[in-house]
């Protein structure tokens, strides 16, 4: 391997120089240079950017994918460029569970055929939180990370470059000063006074020649100066006009994190519309809630399957809805969350956010009461309402 000794000597020097800077600054020994107070502000808000942009992107993804694993997985096959392999949601998993029981209970019984039904929801429950989790990604996550591994990479590239700049300035800036001094002090005592190297006796007296070195040495200090300044006002200029972006990045943050709100909102709605209907299907089944409540000694007994949410015959025969009276204490008012289509003539038709009267009857299955709207009276599901204090 070629080493270019020079340039790797030159590099040690400038990097010992530069840490020598730095102490003696942050020890007041030295002066530097100090930006504006719009510049520090422009920095201190890239900053602020910078790191709650990180936090939030993180987090995000731990939100979107909880599991570790999977997470570094598909950190992998990006860094590779290589296309990640399609995983199946944990919904999706569950659902094919249920289809696969279903398949060994037997559909046509009662708990085969409902495990048909709550699985073909949970599939789709799970093929919409992939879909949602696609989308995010690619309008929220994304832009984020753009952000964070181009735009934030190129201004911190600029910004250690104008520190750079800076430094030498303050160098320039360092040896002007004490050529200027060195300058007016050999003048003002006419002797001699010692060169940059020491090898000149201190007693030597200044000569014609001595003085145009000095003149020399400061015209060249003050020429590196000026092309130093010149150099650290263009990176100021680049830098600053950087870090102003930073308005637009936050422009863009704000439509992408709109549209992850939307797309969040659309997939719990999407959620809750396949529960709404998974719930009327089950409600609506004759099977979906079906147990054997006698020893099978008996099949020929026409009580012997009977749904958990209907009371026993000899209840049925006992409660007739419209000879029901309310008690005297003990009605509340209830708010309806869903809608709800009777299943027989005994049971009310419910409509989402109305409100009604509802109380319970001695006898009568936990999971039902008898609810009032105006003249109307019937059953209906405890797991439909919210009730009111």
């Amino acid at each position: 391997m070629d080493f270019n000794v020079r340039k790797l000597a030159a590099d040690a020097g400038i990097f010992f120089s530069r840490a020598v800077q730095f102490t003696e600054e942050r020890l007041g020994q030295a002066e530097k240079t100090e930006l504006d107070a719009h510049f520090e502000n422009l920095l201190s808000r890239a900053d602020c950017t910078k790191n709650w942009t990180e936090k939030i992107y993180r987090q995000t993804e731990v939100v979107l994918q909880p599991n570790p694993g999977a997470r570094i997985e598909e950190f992998l096959y990006e860094k590779l460029d290589r296309k990640v392999p399609p995983r199946p949601t944990n919904g999706e998993i569950l659902g094919q569970f249920m289809l696969e029981a279903a398949k060994e209970f037997g559909p046509g019984t009662p708990y085969g055929s409902t495990l048909i039904k709550v699985g073909d929801c949970q599939r789709r429950l799970g093929g919409a939180e992939r879909e949602f989790l696609q989308t995010s990604s690619i309008s929220f996550l994304t832009p984020l990370r753009n952000f964070l591994e181009g735009d934030w990479r190129t201004i911190s590239k600029e910004r250690r470059l104008l520190e750079n700049r800076r430094l030498d300035l303050d160098a320039c800036k360092a040896r002007l000063k004490k050529a200027k001094t060195a300058e007016a002090k050999a003048a003002c005592e006419g002797e001699a006074v010692p060169d940059f190297q020491e090898t000149r006796p201190r007693n030597y007296v200044l000569s014609a020649s001595a003085s145009a070195l000095w003149n020399e040495e400061l015209d060249k200090a003050e020429h590196e100066m000026r092309v130093a300044q010149t150099e650290f006002d263009r990176q100021a200029e680049v830098t600053r006009l950087l870090l102003e972006g930073i308005s637009s990045t936050h422009v863009n943050h704000l439509r992408c994190l709109c549209e992850f709100v939307e797309v969040q909102a659309m997939y719990y709605s999407q959620c809750h519309n396949y529960m709404q209907e998974l719930q009327r299907e089950l409600g609506r089944s004759p099977h979906s809630l079906e147990v054997n409540s006698h020893p099978a000694g008996s099949p020929t007994d026409p009580s012997t399957f009977l749904p958990l949410n209907s009371p026993s015959l000899l209840e049925t025969d006992a409660l007739q809805i419209e000879e029901v009276q309310p008690p005297a204490s003990g009605t509340r008012k209830a708010k309806v969350l869903y809608d709800y289509d009777a299943g027989d003539s005994s049971e009310l038709s419910l409509r989402a956010d109305e409100l009604i009267t509802v109380y319970t009857v001695p006898g009568m299955d936990s999971d039902w009461l008898i609810g009032e709207r105006g003249n109307q009276k019937g059953k209906v599901p405890v797991t439909y309402l919210e009730l009111l204090s």
